[in-house]
């Protein structure tokens, strides 16, 4: 199994998580998306995963690209640590918490949105900075309001035991912390990054522990 990837990456960083909470060895392959502008964009990797976008996941020569789709895939081909719980309403609330941010606020501040705001459109750094800031606390607001009045969220984003969407909170924090977003008016998001911290699997995964951190 081969886990295309970029330290930094979010969407990556959420599938490394998943990888490493069931227990399944994989082989990294950085892919930078800086370097020579970008290797996601360049012909080896396109033939790997047309899309350009990482992570992409090979397994037995099939590769599939999406990060939840990925994580999807890990549930339902190595059931052992789900990620998701039994029962339906309870699969849909994680499904919304995760789609909340892979969906809803991490594309606004992907790395080809900002590129084409300072290229094409022709920003400051500064104005991209705040942009990036802006959907940030906005995706963490929604966060903090869908977790912090609802009953079924316990250590972790539902309950206690990680599920997919810890897998996303957990990135997207990151990203927060990276650009200097001031996250102590989302007590319940930061008390979930903490456990989250303490375990093993996350701490593996993340981007400071990757073979091609910087």
């Amino acid at each position: 199994m081969k886990l295309y990837t970029y330290f930094r990456s979010s969407a990556a960083y959420r599938v490394r998580i998943a990888l490493n909470l069931k227990g399944i060895a994989y082989d990294a392959v950085p892919v930078h998306l800086l370097r020579n502008g970008g290797e996601q964009l360049g012909d080896a990797y396109r033939a790997v995963n047309p899309s350009m976008l990482v992570p992409a996941l090979e397994v037995d020569g099939d590769v599939l690209g999406q990060s939840l789709a990925i994580i999807e895939y890990l549930e339902e081909t190595h059931p052992q640590t789900p990620l998701l719980p039994p029962d339906a309403v309870s699969r849909a609330r994680v499904r919304a918490l995760a789609l909340s941010i892979a969906a809803d606020s991490h594309p606004i501040g992907n790395l080809r949105v900002l590129k084409y705001l300072t290229g094409q459109v022709g920003v400051t750094e500064e104005v991209k900075l705040g942009w990036q800031q802006h959907w940030l606390r906005s995706g963490l607001a929604t966060l903090e309001s869908l977790l912090a009045n609802d009953p079924r969220t316990g250590r972790y984003c539902h309950g206690d035991t990680p599920t997919l969407a810890d897998c996303c909170l957990v990135p997207q924090v990151f990203n927060a912390q990276r650009f200097n977003v001031d996250t102590t008016p989302y007590p319940t998001v930061m008390r979930i990054h903490a456990a989250c911290a303490e375990l093993p699997a996350f701490q593996q995964a993340h981007p400071s522990r990757q073979p091609d951190t910087e």
